[in-house]
């Protein structure tokens, strides 16, 4: 096998890698927020769910849960599964994994923020959504910045976890060119791309924070 056939076997797979990645993101991001402010909520019964919610989802390994998104419409349901389930199993998978890690992130960003704000808010006849969204929410996306990117970094690596229920994502792909070509570049590629992308990612994230600049801590 050449090495450009290589690099173009390795380029398709990592597209699937990075669809994980996005849509990931998409799903987890706002499905996060939402958590965070269960495990807010006066109410004993939704602070309940969502704290058992996440105690599930960070004390068990998201190799696990992939198997059990997968396998448990069968086993517990009995419902077949169709060619495409294993793609969106592991998107459902990564998704409510990754929400209850963003939850916590949110919670502890929100929280840090002194009450006097609200207050202060308040008086000036702001209601309690744009308290939120003009007022706090830029202040706790300046301060759970850097626990995001480590969070961000690591889903970029955990895509590769895709291969345990079969989606060919750039590490299957790297392995399956390995084992037909007893030659270790493919993962030297493979690690490059990680390594790439991985840089991207936290410049970018080093871009954002600077736009939140603006909100100096005292």
């Amino acid at each position: 096998m050449s090495l450009e056939t290589m690099i173009s076997m390795l380029l398709e797979g990592s597209l699937t890698s990075l669809a994980i990645f996005a849509l990931t993101l998409i799903g987890a991001l706002p499905l996060g927020l939402v958590v965070a402010f269960g495990r807010m909520a006066k109410n004993p019964v939704i602070k309940g769910i969502t704290w058992f919610y996440i105690s599930i989802m960070r004390g068990t390994p998201l190799m696990l849960q992939l198997f059990v998104v997968y396998f448990g419409p069968y086993y517990l349901l009995g419902i077949q599964s169709s060619p495409d389930w294993r793609f969106t199993a592991v998107i459902t998978a990564f998704i409510i994994n990754y929400a209850a890690y963003f939850a916590e992130i949110y919670r502890g960003g929100i929280e840090s923020i002194d009450r006097g704000q609200y207050e202060a808010a308040e008086v000036l006849g702001y209601s309690s959504l744009q308290t939120f969204f003009l007022i706090i929410l830029p202040q706790v996306i300046k301060r759970i910045l850097p626990s995001l990117t480590n969070e961000v970094i690591t889903l970029i690596k955990d895509t590769s976890l895709a291969f345990v229920i079969s989606v060919s994502e750039m590490f299957t792909v790297a392995k399956a060119i390995v084992a037909a070509q007893k030659t270790m570049t493919a993962f030297g590629i493979a690690a490059l791309f990680y390594y790439v992308f991985n840089a991207i990612v936290s410049f970018i994230m080093g871009r954002i924070e600077r736009v939140f600049d603006f909100y100096k801590e005292d």
